[in-house]
């Protein structure tokens, strides 16, 4: 593949994250958004449609997942690579869906710090951010 256009795909899909974190508010049905920019730690948890919540920040994260993994395709070009990120994906998604279930079914002030953190891990490209260094490190190993 050329390098302009690997460079022209990776702002593209970069692009498309950052859309995604723009037009959150107009995309996805989260109460939390505006939840967690007051001061969460001493107010009752949001009104929230369980289901709608979980579907839509499901879709959130298949969205960045998605995009995350044509990124690390694109950097690195190995399909083993790939592979293992999408086992990465499907494993960190079962373990957070649960946990971020279990907290918005079970909100307790005690716990928003835990739960706030869980949803960014589902909602915000962090994983991304974890595995392109740690590919790049034992590809330099390799």
């Amino acid at each position: 593949m050329d390098k302009a256009l690997k460079y022209i795909l990776l702002f593209f899909f970069f692009g498309l994250l950052v859309l995604i974190r723009f037009f959150e508010n107009d995309l996805f049905y989260d109460p939390y958004l505006t939840f967690f920019q007051n001061d969460y730690l001493y107010i009752d948890s949001p009104r929230r449609e369980v289901l709608k919540v979980i579907s839509f920040t499901t879709l959130r994260y298949i969205l960045n997942t998605g995009i995350s993994l044509c990124i690390i395709y694109l950097f690195f070009r190995d399909k083993s690579v790939l592979k293992f990120s999408i086992l990465v994906y499907g494993i960190s998604y079962l373990i957070l869906i649960l946990l971020y279930l279990y907290f918005v079914i079970n909100p307790k002030q005690e716990d928003y710090y835990l739960f706030f953190n869980i949803r960014r891990f589902l909602i915000q490209p962090i994983i991304l951010i974890l595995l392109l260094p740690a590919f790049y490190y034992h590809k330099l190993k390799g």
